[in-house]
């Protein structure tokens, strides 16, 4: 009896895990809302407190009729085409049926039966390992990880399998026709488990393309050229802008190439180079710099970053002579450092000053110190201006 009673109450403390754990993401996908829902002065004070201000795109008239979408809602767009156009096309993950934490998939179960939007057990290996075999099939696969920083334990799944599939068969067979999508960066009181950005970790793996838009307009044409790439993608978004970010977007399908940089603004004293939420940070640097130092800055959103595009900074660098790179992740081992050594060894004679990385700290990313950790605008101005007086 008391054997029995010790293994019931291992189960209990197993199960009782798990759902800890899903409340604990529940609970922070919760939080984000209630951070982000627009509404009442109390939610316009609270969205003040960003440490950005979201900048739209002007609005294209390329791909036709638009709609007014924050980014979430992109996205669903995007999946919805997507599904609308391959009838191969599933998606899967924790939650996604009831329209998922962030309410990407809101809709979609309803619209195309249980059978190609349905969940997922908790368990990140084993959607990453599912979506595989769903590719290898030849079948379009787009999985949820609920949050970039649960994708760890689908690390073994993704970097030693989903990337290697086609080059250890000699491309008798492949799964490039997985997307996994997840919930990335900082947030405003994340902490530790719901803030990560863990770019860096994948870009050092050859056979999967790493991508983070910085907008609505971006992220639905970026997402799907994703879906359609013959290579697993892993398509990162940035969780702060999924209601901060509102722009005109256009109804129907279209794409935005990968591995192609945008520069945003030209400028010929500095380059700044950014992705995701960051990109709206270097965007107020830039305008500061020009107002208070009278600098003009060269703005580049990297949008994918593995592979990614050194032609287009390169050829910016040369022109200005100066580059600050900024992104959310640590500093130590950060994709920034892979940037700055190849700038460093193609532009290394047109360099006016060092190289600038404005990065996090190496800790866990904190919660009630998110403010001092996070590379604001403030810590990327103060570094222009010492590359300007170099």
């Amino acid at each position: 009896m008391a054997a029995l009673a010790a293994r019931a109450g291992g189960l209990l403390r197993l199960r009782a895990a798990g759902a800890e754990r899903r409340w604990c993401g529940l609970r922070g996908a919760g939080l984000v809302q209630g951070f982000l829902q627009p509404g009442g002065e109390d939610a316009a004070q609270k969205r003040r407190v960003a440490h950005f201000t979201f900048q739209p795109d002007p609005e294209s008239q390329q791909y036709g009729q638009t709609q007014k979408m924050n980014l979430f809602q992109s996205i669903t767009s995007a999946l919805d085409n997507s599904l609308a156009k391959d009838p191969t096309a599933v998606i899967f993950g924790e939650d996604v049926a009831f329209g998922g934490v962030f309410r990407c998939t809101v809709g979609l179960r309803d619209k195309y039966g249980k059978d190609r939007v349905f969940n997922t057990p908790l368990c990140e290996q084993g959607i990453v390992g599912f979506g595989i075999g769903i590719a290898v099939t030849g079948a379009t696969a787009i999985a949820e990880i609920q949050f970039a920083d649960y994708i760890f334990p689908a690390f073994d799944q993704i970097v030693n399998e989903a990337a290697k599939y086609r080059y250890r068969s000699g491309d008798l067979f492949n799964c490039g026709s997985l997307t996994i999508r997840a919930p990335w960066g900082c947030v405003g009181h994340g902490a530790l488990y719901h803030s990560q950005s863990p770019e860096a970790f994948f870009a050092h793996c050859p056979g999967i393309k790493v991508v983070i838009p910085r907008s609505p307009f971006q992220a639905k044409g970026l997402l799907l050229s994703c879906i359609e790439d013959k290579n697993p993608c892993i398509f990162f978004e940035p969780k702060i802008l999924y209601r901060a970010a509102v722009e005109q977007v256009p109804v129907e399908p279209y794409k935005i190439p990968l591995s192609q940089a945008e520069v945003i603004q030209e400028g010929s004293d500095v380059t700044l180079v950014a992705w995701g939420t960051q990109v709206h940070v270097i965007r107020e640097v830039a305008s500061m710099a020009q107002e208070k130092l009278g600098v003009s800055c060269e703005i580049i959103d990297l949008r994918t970053i593995a592979p990614w595009d050194m032609d287009t900074v390169c050829k910016s660098v040369i022109k200005t002579g100066r580059l600050l790179i900024s992104h959310e992740a640590p500093l130590t081992g950060g994709f920034a450092s892979e940037i700055s050594s190849t700038v460093q060894e193609e532009c290394f004679l047109n360099l006016e000053a060092p190289i600038s990385r404005v990065c996090g700290y190496d800790t866990p990313f904190p919660h009630i110190f998110e403010p001092f950790y996070i590379p604001d605008k403030w810590k990327c101005y103060d570094a222009l201006r010492k590359m300007i007086n170099y």
